[in-house]
């Protein structure tokens, strides 16, 4: 009887776990301020030029992460406005705008994989952007740290 009960509570042990795996992908987050930070939907648009704008929204913000190809390659960002981030805060006092372009931030973006056949691009990022309109309801800088996209779907601009 003795065995009957120990194999009946292994058997319920068994019968009652279960795994609740939930997959990020697409997944487009990171370190904001060192608070984690993850957007609850993400896209990218591809323009007729080549060049490559990733964007990730929350209720309330939006993070456009932009490159000028979708080449696998490290873009170094405040050396140009054609590679650049640009992070908008939405509430209701109003909207506060941080960003990165010549002379203006620094930090990079990465592309790891840009896949042409299932249309997805997966890499890195990492930044500080700058208060350019000096809004007082928010620090001079905005800094970013380990932030990653991950097969964010990518769509062609409309030509």
């Amino acid at each position: 009887m003795k065995k009957v009960f120990q194999s009946l509570l292994i058997l319920s042990l068994f019968i009652s776990c279960q795994e609740d795996v939930k997959f990020n992908t697409p997944a487009l987050q990171g370190m904001k301020d060192n608070v984690f930070w993850r957007a609850i939907d993400s896209k990218a648009t591809l323009a007729a030029n080549g060049s490559l704008e990733i964007v990730g929204y929350t209720s309330n913000e939006k993070l456009t992460l932009k490159t000028t190809s979708t080449a696998a390659q490290i873009y170094f960002l405040g050396t140009s406005d054609s590679k650049k981030v640009i992070y908008e805060l939405t509430d209701s006092s109003g909207t506060i705008i941080f960003n990165t372009g010549f002379g203006v931030g620094d930090g990079q973006i990465v592309i790891t994989e840009y896949d042409a056949v299932n249309k997805t691009v997966s890499g890195t990022f990492k930044f500080n952007a700058e208060n350019t309109l000096d809004n007082p309801l928010a620090g001079p800088v905005l800094n970013f740290q380990q932030g990653v996209f991950y097969k964010v779907p990518v769509s062609s601009q409309a030509q």
